[in-house]
């Protein structure tokens, strides 16, 4: 069997919440937008992704996004465009548990996000849940990008081999395979708590 892994990385939006793009979806049809804008800008329009690159690694401020991808919605109102975004994100308590949880059986936990500015979190359990913060914004480099996991890995003070990364997007999964990390990719939260608890060799009380 093998050995069990000592930390836990997990991703903020669409695993401690509820699915990001749902979210998405809703604020679309408030705004009269089809219910894929959202994502189909961030999926195909190089000038969506730019700006998502940018404003994800602290370079754009929140006034500038806003405007900027409000203008490739053509959204009439851009000023508190992410909130209208984020609007219909909720916790995810079942998840946020279980992390507090682990933490609390002697796994070191890590948050490992790209940020949407400094507003969408909210920190009122940060301290419950995580031991280290990585977060893209305050780094100026974002997942994707291999040199993410080796900070999270250098910030948890463990080898990768030796660290589990969660997160809903497979395309983030997949530099941390390269370190050696073991991955998850989230679904929901009873598969996605049964795999950890295989991983890090912890057993811990049903929600």
């Amino acid at each position: 069997m093998e050995r069990p892994r000592r930390g836990l990385l997990v991703d903020w939006g669409g695993v401690l919440t509820s699915n990001i793009f749902e979210s998405f979806e809703a604020f679309c049809l408030d705004e009269g937008l089809r219910p894929d804008s959202v994502r189909d800008a961030f999926m195909k329009d190089p000038m969506a992704r730019e700006l998502l690159a940018d404003f994800e690694c602290g370079r754009l401020g929140n006034a500038d996004f806003e405007r900027k991808f409000g203008a490739v919605l053509e959204v009439e109102e851009p000023e508190g465009l992410i909130e209208r975004l984020f609007g219909r994100m909720a916790a995810d308590e079942v998840m946020q548990d279980a992390v507090i949880a682990f933490k609390a059986a002697g796994v070191r936990t890590g948050l490992l996000s790209n940020s949407w500015g400094t507003a969408t979190y909210d920190r009122r359990r940060f301290d419950q849940l995580f031991d280290v913060l990585v977060i893209s914004g305050e780094l100026g480099v974002r997942k994707p990008e291999p040199s993410i996991y080796a900070a999270a890995a250098e910030r948890m003070g463990l080898e990768p081999s030796e660290l589990v990364f969660v997160d809903d997007l497979r395309g983030n999964l997949k530099p941390a395979r390269a370190l050696g990390m073991a991955t998850v990719h989230h679904t929901d939260a009873a598969a996605t708590i049964a795999q950890l608890e295989e991983l890090l060799g912890v057993a811990i009380p049903a929600t």
